[in-house]
């Protein structure tokens, strides 16, 4: 029998076909070991990027960790800040309170003047450098709350990203699988540019949100370090002023605490400020350090006295309490704060006992109420001790005293102002209406007069009427028979007006015969009597009282006319 390779060999179709099946084998083995190269590149490309997804999730944690870092930081900053804020209040509060004593110097000696403006002009400045600080460190609360923000929407980005990375990584998986199947399935050269693309869209994204993720923490961490230090020579320029505020409110404090005629001369001086701004004027509503004596002849000197309507007057003393109030702000000790602040109002306790025993109200030359006016300038004194003891303004009320500030003074002082410019215009009223009356007395004298004269240019005009009538009207007028007189040959130098002459002979037809003349001359005497009687009304004496009125009416007149 011979073997299987000569039979193959004796039929060719067997062998043609052995042919072709090595053939066939060959090409798949050669398309396998291609298909094995390709899915080891896969391989080592899948553990590439693995390794990479293992190393950014490691940078991503210290970044976490970083940021975590970060926000402690900056949660001790914010802590620093309030810290920082609160002193900053505490010195701001002594600064309001040193600016109320900054004046106190100014009537004793030369030296003490010039030294209390140099501490206003120190404080002016320190004033100003305190609102720079104030406004920087504002701006850089207002960069930390920006730097928050920011923080805040990073982490927020960073989270967002590492679930997009979870994300992108079960999608790498699961496209991975299918990528094997595929290439288990289609073994092809088209699969293998697919999955080329694929996994280029894929991980191109990824590189570049890597990319820009590290920018933007870079970015972070550079403005955070310059912020820091910007905040830290803040904060070291406010601890320097803080230190010169110090210095000053002691030295002022010290100036204020080494003479009581020094902390009264600032009182009154606040007082006297406080006066001005009222506007009131000064020895005319109200006066200052006056002398009066009391019922027993004891003088007295009130610091103000302000003048009210109707004779009646205010009294103002001030009073200054401070070394207390000052030892209770600057202690730090709570039991001494307390000792300190129970000092602080028995002084003004003392101080209310005191101006209560000397009866301002029983003064001889003053109408003053019942109740003095006790002024303390430093209102916060006046609040802590008003607080701590909330009967002392009752017993300071039933002592007939009340204490006052700078703000409640003021208004007070304001209501006494218009009072006195309600009081001058009423007393202008009244001025006003008294002027009023003179003139419509004078006036109605006037018209009275008016109307007398009006009466006798009337009687005077009937008069002159009558007259011209006899003189130009009628028959046989004395103008016409004057005119005949000249017709018949008598010699004159002028003849009368031409305006005349027309007028009587307008009157009426001549009348020549004796009788008509006789009857026209006994006519006219009665005519001329009866006319000027009619027009005196008949009555001598009532001519003469008419003739004796005008001097009277005219005395009036002038009068009238002066005034």
């Amino acid at each position: 029998m011979k073997p299987l390779w000569e039979q193959i060999i004796d039929q060719p179709v067997a062998l043609i076909i052995v042919v072709v099946l090595i053939i066939v084998a060959i090409a798949l083995s050669i398309q396998l070991s291609r298909v094995r190269r390709q899915m080891s590149e896969a391989r080592e490309a899948h553990q590439q990027s693995e390794h990479e997804l293992a190393r950014s999730r490691h940078d991503q944690e210290l970044q976490h960790q970083r940021l975590e870092q970060a926000e402690s930081r900056a949660a001790e900053l914010t802590e620093q800040l309030r810290e920082l804020e609160r002193r900053v209040e505490y010195w701001r509060n002594q600064a309001s309170t040193l600016e109320q004593r900054s004046a106190t110097l100014e009537a004793e000696k030369q030296s003490e003047h010039n030294r209390a403006e140099s501490l206003v002009r120190e404080r002016e400045e320190l004033r100003v450098r305190r609102d720079e600080l104030s406004a920087s460190l504002e701006a850089a609360r207002v960069k930390l709350r920006e730097q928050d923000v920011t923080i805040d929407k990073e982490r927020k980005a960073t989270t967002e990203k590492l679930e997009l990375l979870e994300r992108n990584r079960d999608a790498l998986k699961h496209e991975f699988e299918n990528l094997a199947n595929r290439i288990f399935e289609q073994k092809s050269e088209h699969f293998s540019k697919q999955t080329r693309t694929s996994l280029d869209s894929l991980l191109n994204p990824f590189r570049d949100q890597i990319q820009d993720f590290r920018k933007r923490v870079e970015d972070v961490y550079t403005t955070e370090t310059k912020d820091r230090q910007a905040l830290r020579s803040e904060i070291k320029s406010l601890q320097d002023l803080n230190r010169q505020i110090t210095e000053e409110a002691a030295n002022l404090t010290r100036a204020l605490k080494g003479d009581k005629k020094i902390q009264g001369n600032w009182g009154e001086l606040i007082l006297e400020r406080v006066l001005e701004k009222s506007g009131l004027r000064k020895g005319v509503e109200y006066d200052t350090q006056g002398s009066y004596r009391d019922g027993d002849g004891q003088l007295l000197r009130p610091d103000v006295v302000v003048h009210l309507p109707d004779q009646r007057n205010l009294i103002i003393d001030s009073k200054v309490s401070l070394l207390a109030y000052q030892q209770w702000v600057t202690e730090e000790d709570e039991i001494e704060r307390e000792n300190h602040l129970k000092a602080h109002v028995e002084a003004v306790r003392q101080h209310i006992r005191t101006l209560s025993e000397k009866d301002y109200s029983q003064l001889n030359g003053l109408h003053s109420p019942d109740f003095v006016l006790l002024f303390m300038p430093i209102e916060p004194a006046f609040v802590a001790a008003f607080q701590y003891d909330e009967n002392l303004f009752a017993e300071a009320f039933e002592k007939k005293i009340i204490v006052v500030t700078p703000t409640t003074l003021l208004a007070t002082l304001r209501t006494i102002e218009n009072i006195w410019r309600y009081e001058r215009q009423s007393q202008n009223a009244r001025k006003i209406a008294d002027r009023a009356g003179a003139v419509y007395d004078k006036l109605r004298v006037f018209v009275e007069a008016m109307e007398r004269m009006g009466s006798q240019i009337q009687t005077v005009q009937t008069t002159y009427d009558g007259a011209m009538n006899t003189l130009t009207r009628g028959r046989g007028n004395l103008i016409s028979q004057a005119s005949k007189f000249v017709e018949l040959g008598v010699r004159v130098k002028k003849e009368l007006p031409r305006t005349i002459t027309e007028q009587a002979d307008a009157g009426g037809e001549d009348d020549d015969t004796p009788a008509a003349l006789d009857r026209q001359s006994d006519e006219a005497p009665a005519g001329a009597g009866a006319e000027p009687g009619g027009a005196e009304g008949h009555d001598p004496s009532t001519a003469q009282d008419s003739q004796d009125e005008p001097s009277g009416e005219h005395e009036e007149n002038d009068d009238v006319l002066k005034d």
